[in-house]
């Protein structure tokens, strides 16, 4: 598949017409919210197989093989050229589809946010995943449960040879609480009462899997985190269920706060069968605006991840989701809106303002100013994002990754998937 930024003066008949593709095959497969007002900067993915090379001046084909990973022979091979030098500026060269690479790739669900939906927000993406982890069951004090409605969810799973994981999180009271985790990790009997509970609940409804999801540990329930895993791990797979965990994102053992310092890297990648490294919220609703998931810093976490957890273990965490900010920031003050990559399309072209791509962070992002004269910053995901973080995951060669949070749209993503791996099915 090709990634095409539009330009200024762009029409999608234009588009359509470059790649000799009917207009509506490129509407209805990247579900574009504003076909008639394209916002310059835009990404649309063309469903082709393979893609195209526009040859640029001074490039030769040694110089674009490379680029592609593929070979001198095969680009003159498969575009019919008479030799290795029968190409100029702007010349369109077809270049072959590449390899795919075999993942995993798992979605979490929270079904407070699809309520009524679950089924069919699965349904729509369900091919292309490996697991769906249903957030969230919350432990409470005495050892017990609260469940949450995740009948639909778990059959939506199953319809699509996808395995659910039931979620367990020390959430208490609308936020990860420190207390409730040292009340779990210091008394055994709460822990069997907890974990008896969770594998009833798997065995009834059918999770495959048990996922763990405490944050805001500190540095105090590290090691009785590490210890209730172990326990939960005999537990779970005298049951043949699978086992995970997921992680803040750290770039050292030794790094400071209570989001951290509870998460042992090295013990808890020798206990569970994989790991979810929630590599995102760098940008996040509280904070100044910025990339939600900028793949430097993922590159980080991830370098780290993979030195001290074998790599068949490792899962990057992939937002689906944006923010919108109202400026001037002021810390403590109102949240950024949260918004999904095709809302942030379409404000950009309702706005009538360009999408800019940071190289570093590799995010869109733009600015706009509301009809009430207030200015924004919208930062988020898009084709080329995606594709950057699908480049890392060949690069490193780890298990594969998995999206916070389903409910929001982005077509371009499950494309994209399609084009760069085959995604393993363990059901």
């Amino acid at each position: 598949m090709q990634i095409h930024v539009v330009r200024p003066g762009d029409t999608l008949f234009d588009i359509a017409r470059l790649y000799s593709l009917p207009t509506n095959i490129l509407i209805q497969s990247n579900e574009i919210p504003n076909p008639d007002n394209l916002a310059i900067g835009q990404t649309i993915v063309i469903p082709i197989w393979g893609s195209y090379h526009i040859v640029m001046v001074g490039e030769d084909l040694t110089q674009i093989a490379n680029t592609y990973n593929t070979t001198v022979s095969e680009i003159v091979r498969i575009n019919g050229l008479k030799s290795p030098n029968a190409i100029y500026p702007g010349f369109r060269l077809y270049i072959p589809q590449k390899e795919r690479l075999s993942v995993d790739v798992g979605a979490y669900i929270d079904p407070r946010m699809t309520v009524g939906t679950s089924g069919k927000v699965v349904d729509k993406v369900g091919d292309n995943l490996t697991s769906l982890s249903v957030f969230s069951y919350e432990a409470n004090a005495d050892g017990s449960l609260t469940p949450v409605v995740d009948e639909p969810s778990i059959n939506a799973a199953y319809n699509h040879g996808v395995v659910p994981l039931m979620v367990i999180t020390n959430f208490s009271e609308g936020t990860f609480s420190t207390e409730l985790a040292s009340t779990i990790f210091n008394n055994p009997s709460l822990q069997d009462k907890l974990l008896d509970e969770a594998i009833a609940i798997m065995d009834q409804k059918g999770y495959l899997g048990l996922d763990f999801d405490f944050e805001y540990l500190g540095a105090q329930n590290r090691e009785g985190y590490n210890s209730f895993l172990r326990k939960a791990s005999e537990k779970l797979k005298a049951k043949h269920y699978f086992i995970s965990a997921a992680l803040a994102p750290k770039t050292s053992d030794e790094q400071i706060g209570v989001l951290y310092e509870g998460h042992d890297y090295k013990t808890i990648g020798e206990i569970v069968d994989f790991i979810f490294f929630m590599t995102y919220e760098w940008g996040w609703s509280g904070g100044p605006p910025m990339a939600v998931s900028p793949i430097d810093k993922v590159r980080d976490v991830l370098e780290y991840a993979v030195s001290v957890v074998p790599k068949e273990k490792v899962m990057m965490g992939i937002p689906l989701y944006g923010y919108d900010w109202t400026l001037p920031y002021v810390q403590g003050g109102p949240f950024a809106e949260s918004i999904s990559p095709q809302q942030a399309i379409e404000r950009a072209a309702q706005n009538g303002v360009t999408i800019q791509y940071d190289t570093v962070s590799e995010a869109p992002h733009y600015f706009y100013t509301d009809r009430q004269g207030k200015r924004h910053a919208v930062w988020f995901e898009d084709a080329r994002s995606i594709q950057a973080k699908f480049n890392l995951v060949k690069e490193l060669g780890i298990r594969g990754f998995f999206y916070w949070v389903l409910g929001n749209d982005f077509p371009q993503n499950w494309l994209l998937i399609q084009d760069n791996f085959i995604v393993n099915k363990r059901v």
